[in-house]
């Protein structure tokens, strides 16, 4: 497995790196990351921060979790792409969105947590069509 990651968000503002493997990567249902997602869930690899160098201008939100500690999500402030969360129960760590990563390949999803909360529509079903990239399609008017 790689020892190293590297990541950014959207408009390259915000960079990172990162030394070492991950404690664990997980995929959340929970209400605050499908809002923050825009999609069912996210998927983040959490790493003690000591590992991780941040560059660039971050915005951060905060609120209380089911639990009682404080959540900050961490964003780039100028194109809004979601870096890392941290969570007052894990001061040493942060978690970094998998998406904003380089390249993730190695990481495979460990663990999901609030599963409860799984949408029905967060999944593909058996006819769903895929391609490989963008299609032509356009909708009819």
């Amino acid at each position: 497995m790689k020892n190293k990651y590297s990541g950014k968000c959207l408009c390259g503002a915000v960079t990172y790196q990162v030394d070492g493997q991950p404690v664990v990567v997980a995929q959340c249902h929970c209400d605050e990351c499908r809002r923050l997602s825009g999609t069912g869930h996210t998927i983040g690899a959490m790493f003690p921060i000591a590992a991780v160098t941040m560059n660039g201008k971050l915005n951060e939100f905060r609120y209380q979790s089911d639990k009682e500690s404080a959540v900050t999500k961490s964003f780039c402030g100028k194109c809004g792409s979601p870096i890392f969360g941290t969570n007052s129960r894990t001061p040493d760590h942060l978690t970094l969105s998998l998406g904003s990563m380089d390249d993730a390949t190695e990481l495979d999803v460990q663990v999901v947590i609030f599963e409860r909360d799984k949408k029905h529509w967060d999944q593909l079903g058996p006819d769903v069509m895929s391609f490989a990239t963008q299609p032509d399609w356009k909708p009819d008017n």
